[in-house]
C-alpha cells in the first residue's frame, strides 16, 4: 500500500506543478477582453481605436497560447481583427479560426526544418506588414528557437542543423546553444521586433530558461542583443568544435561578421516583452500540492543545472540520507523539489540508443540505489519529468524511481550502468514500467523533479 501511495503521491505533486503553468491557465491571467477593450499584460487598448490584431510566435506552447488567445476575445471578435501565424511541433497541430498553426519541426526532434523556414518566412511578412493601426502580439516559448529557423545569407539550413547537433551532443547549455543560434538567424536576437515597422508590439512569453533571460529565451526574437559575432566562435571554440562537424561556412561567415561588426540601434521602446510563467511557478504549485498530501518540503529552486547522470545521483543520495538519519516510525514524510534542464553529453557509439536527460538522470538515481539493500531504498520514489511532455526525441516526458521499479529490473537482473553508459535510459524504463508518457502538455518551464521520502 505504502509503495503504491508514494508513486501516487508522486504523479499527483508532479502533476499539480504541470497544470499550473498550462498555456490556457497563463493567457487568462494574462490577457482579457469585455468587447471594448483588450488588455495584454496590463496594457488596455481600445478596439475602436486598431484595426488588425496581428498574432505570430513559436514554440512548444504556442498552440495552447494561440487558442486561448482566440477563446479570450471571442468568435466575433476574433473574425473582425485577429490574423496570425504561430510555429508548432508536428503533433500540435489543429484547427483554429484566424490563426494558423504551423508544423515547424517534426514531435521529438528539436531541430530546425525546412517546413520551419517556411512558416519562419511567413511570420516575417506578417510582422513587416503591421501599419499604425495594428497590434502585434508574439507568442513566445521554449522549443522556440528551433520552431523560428532564418538562416542568415551564406548560411544554409543544412549548417544550421549541423551546429545544433553538435552543440547538443559536446553538453552545451541552452545559453550557448542559442548564444550561436542568434548570430546566424534573421529572426532571432531582435530582429523579429526589427522587422515591425511601428513598434507596437507585445511579447508574451512562457520561460524555459533557468533565470528568465529574455535574450536566451527562444533566442530573443524581440530582445535588443548587443553581443559581438565573436561571442558564437568562442562558444564552439570551446568545445572544440571543426570541420566536418560544423561546417566550414559557418567558420567562414562568423569571422566575417566579427570584422564587419557594429552594434544594432536599440529597438523602440514600445516594445514590451513579458514573462507569464516559468518554473518558479510550477515549482509552487507543486509545493502546495506536497504539503495538502502532508509532506514537508524541501525546496531546491529552479537553479539546477549540470550534468543530469550527477544531478540524479545527488537527489539519491539526499533521500538516502534522510532515510538513515530520520526512523520510519517518527518522521514526517519528506519531498524534495528541484526545477531546471540538465545535460547530457553523448559518447561516441556505434549502437541505437534512445533516452533524454531526465530518463538519464532517474537511472542515474537507479544506479546509486543498485547496490544498497532493499530497506535502503523502499521508502524512497523520485521522478523527474520535462513539463512539456517530451524527454529528448522519445514520446516520454521522463521517468521514475521507486521500490516496485527497482525489485523489478533485480528480478530481470537489468543492471542499470550499462544503460546508463550508453546512454540509453528508454529502453531500461520500457522495460521495467518507469516511463512517464502524458503526450504534448502545450507548456514548456524546463524539467520539475519530485523526491518523496516517507
Amino acid at each position: 500500500m505504502a509503495k503504491n501511495l508514494l508513486r501516487d503521491d508522486l504523479l499527483t505533486i508532479w502533476n499539480a506543478g504541470v497544470d499550473a503553468v498550462r498555456s490556457d491557465q497563463l493567457m487568462r491571467q494574462a490577457v482579457q477582453c469585455d468587447g471594448q477593450t483588450l488588455t495584454i499584460a496590463g496594457q488596455v487598448t481600445d478596439l475602436s481605436a486598431i484595426e488588425r490584431i496581428v498574432v505570430v510566435g513559436a514554440g512548444k506552447a504556442g498552440a495552447g497560447m494561440a487558442a486561448e488567445f482566440e477563446a479570450i476575445l471571442g468568435p466575433t471578435l476574433v473574425a473582425q481583427y485577429v490574423t496570425g501565424h504561430v510555429n508548432v511541433p508536428a503533433d500540435c497541430i489543429r484547427t483554429l479560426q484566424r490563426i494558423t498553426l504551423h508544423p515547424g519541426r517534426p514531435a521529438g526532434v528539436n531541430e530546425p526544418t525546412e517546413l520551419g523556414v517556411v512558416g519562419t518566412g511567413e511570420i516575417l511578412k506578417l510582422v513587416s506588414s503591421v501599419g499604425p493601426q495594428d497590434l502585434c502580439v508574439v507568442l513566445l516559448s521554449g522549443g522556440g528557437s528551433a520552431l523560428l529557423p532564418a538562416p542568415v545569407p551564406g548560411i544554409s539550413l543544412a549548417d544550421k542543423q549541423a551546429v545544433t547537433r553538435f552543440l547538443m551532443r559536446a553538453g552545451a547549455t541552452i545559453h550557448e546553444l542559442n548564444g550561436v543560434r542568434k548570430r546566424l538567424s534573421l529572426i532571432k536576437g531582435g530582429g523579429l521586433a526589427r522587422a515591425c515597422p511601428t513598434g507596437r508590439l507585445t511579447t508574451l512569453i512562457i520561460s524555459d530558461v533557468v533565470g528568465d533571460p529574455l535574450d536566451i529565451i527562444a533566442s530573443g526574437p524581440t530582445v535588443n542583443d548587443f553581443t559581438s559575432p565573436q561571442v558564437a566562435l568562442d562558444i564552439l571554440a570551446k568545445f572544440s568544435a571543426s570541420s566536418p562537424d560544423v561546417p566550414q561556412s559557418v567558420f567562414e561567415y562568423l569571422t566575417q561578421a566579427v570584422n564587419s561588426w557594429a552594434p544594432p540601434a536599440p529597438l523602440s521602446e514600445t516594445i514590451r516583452n513579458v514573462v507569464i510563467g516559468n518554473n518558479a511557478t510550477a515549482l509552487a504549485a507543486s509545493a502546495e500540492a506536497a504539503r495538502r498530501l502532508g509532506y514537508r518540503v524541501d525546496e531546491c529552486g529552479s537553479d539546477n543545472q549540470g550534468d543530469a547522470a550527477e544531478v540524479g545521483r545527488d537527489l539519491y543520495r539526499k533521500c538516502r540520507q534522510i532515510v538513515a538519519t530520520e526512523p520510519a516510525d517518527a518522521m514526517v514524510p519528506r519531498c524534495i523539489l528541484s526545477g531546471g534542464e540538465p545535460t547530457v553529453r553523448l559518447p561516441a557509439s556505434s549502437s541505437a540508443r534512445k533516452g533524454g536527460r531526465n530518463q538519464q538522470l532517474v537511472l542515474a538515481a537507479c544506479c546509486e540505489a543498485w547496490n544498497d539493500r532493499p530497506e535502503d531504498w523502499q521508502r524512497i520514489s523520485l521522478l523527474s519529468g520535462g513539463t512539456d511532455g517530451e524527454d529528448g526525441p522519445t514520446n516520454a516526458a521522463g521517468a521514475w524511481f521507486d521500490a516496485p521499479l527497482m525489485h523489478t529490473a533485480r528480478a530481470k537482473g537489468l543492471d542499470p550502468a550499462p544503460f546508463l553508459d550508453d546512454c540509453n535510459a528508454y529502453p531500461y524504463f520500457e522495460t521495467c514500467g518507469g516511463l512517464i508518457i502524458t503526450g504534448p502538455t502545450h507548456t514548456n518551464v524546463m524539467d520539475l523533479r519530485v523526491a518523496l521520502v516517507r
